[in-house]
């Protein structure tokens, strides 16, 4: 009996430190938020649905908690001007209709703002 008890307590002790990883999912408006974890609990990716497509601004992070890209998608669709980010070089890549157009990389050396 005191195993079980034992038992019991270990398990409610590990169920309630658990991050919780799963997706969250929110009614904005005619969109759905979206937010998806890394196992640490930490946010990896979030931006919106819109009949079952991603569409609008999504930001993705590491499992750091840095900001690694952000774009928007267009009925499911990678569009417009996404920026990647990837130790000290920006990339700057331009879809259109989910198809790379044109990349620009920079370096940290280069004078460059982003206002996203």
């Amino acid at each position: 009996m005191k195993k079980a008890v034992l038992f019991l307590a270990v398990m409610f002790v590990v169920g309630v430190s658990a991050q919780d990883t799963e997706p969250i999912f929110e009614k904005v408006g005619n969109m759905v938020k979206a937010t998806y974890f890394h196992d640490n609990g930490d946010i990896a990716q979030t931006g919106f649905i819109f009949n079952g497509k991603l569409h609008g601004d999504w930001v993705m992070f590491n499992v750091e908690g840095k900001k690694i890209a952000t774009g928007q998608y267009e009925n499911g669709k990678k569009t417009g001007k996404w920026f990647f980010w990837k130790n000290d070089e920006l990339s700057e890549v331009d879809f259109t209709d989910n198809r790379i157009v044109q990349v620009k990389n920079w370096n940290q050396g280069d004078a460059v703002t982003v206002n996203q």
